[in-house]
């Protein structure tokens, strides 16, 4: 009697009628959960234009305060991970091993890196007393409850994107040791592509954060 089973092709889960159709399953899905992180996010830059229209002043004095530079260093970094994120799903698309998890690595590192220069600019903050809610103390320009607003909302659009990149390095983690253990292959790197997306995703995120927080108040001299 003739053998009719076919081997299943590696990775590909029984539910999905080919590796082709499971990836585009999976891309779909992670679109729909990123359009979900879309309008939550798209919530906290409304109610971030609503405050900023309303009280200008307030808000570019309390942006002054901001190091423009450690926030423009963190843009580069994160432009820099996108860029060896891209090149991970590349090098899992070719089957190199090697670079793939050398990408993956460098990735982690450039995030780790974004979060470093994060908490080192939440201590000062800390130091200078304008932390909202904690010991609030402002001296300067503007109104102190506009400014502590504009704070408001600076540690709870940075704290919540600072978290996203702390869940994209768990991600990464796993994704890594799963490349040491050579679970992909030229056929099978749909978990690469997709966690890609949602790592650009959080770049993105920051490229809009940057000038709408540092660049506001970059003109006022302290």
């Amino acid at each position: 009697m003739a053998d009719t089973h076919t081997a299943t092709p590696y990775g590909l889960a029984h539910h999905f009628d080919d590796v082709e159709q499971q990836r585009e399953a999976g891309t779909l899905g992670m679109w729909a959960f990123l359009i979900t992180e879309i309008m939550f996010f798209g919530g906290l830059f409304l109610a971030y234009i609503l405050y900023r229209s309303t009280f200008p002043d307030d808000f570019a004095a309390a942006s002054a305060h901001l190091d423009w530079k450690l926030g423009g260093t963190n843009t580069g970094v994160l432009i820099c991970s996108s860029l060896t994120m891209a090149m991970a799903v590349y090098h899992s698309q070719t089957g190199n091993k090697k670079w793939l998890i050398i990408c993956l690595l460098l990735t982690m590192i450039l995030g780790a890196a974004f979060l470093g220069i994060k908490a080192y600019e939440y201590h000062d903050k800390y130091v200078s007393h304008l932390i909202p809610g904690f010991d609030f103390h402002w001296t300067g320009h503007g109104s102190p409850k506009h400014v502590e607003m504009f704070y408001y909302l600076y540690f709870v659009m940075t704290g919540i994107h600072a978290l996203h990149m702390i869940i994209g390095l768990g991600i990464m983690t796993v994704i890594t040791v799963m490349a040491r253990r050579g679970r992909f292959t030229p056929e099978y790197y749909a978990p690469i592509e997709i966690s890609g997306l949602y790592w650009h995703f959080v770049d993105i995120v920051w490229i809009f954060l940057f000038p709408l927080l540092y660049l506001l108040g970059a003109h006022i001299h302290h």
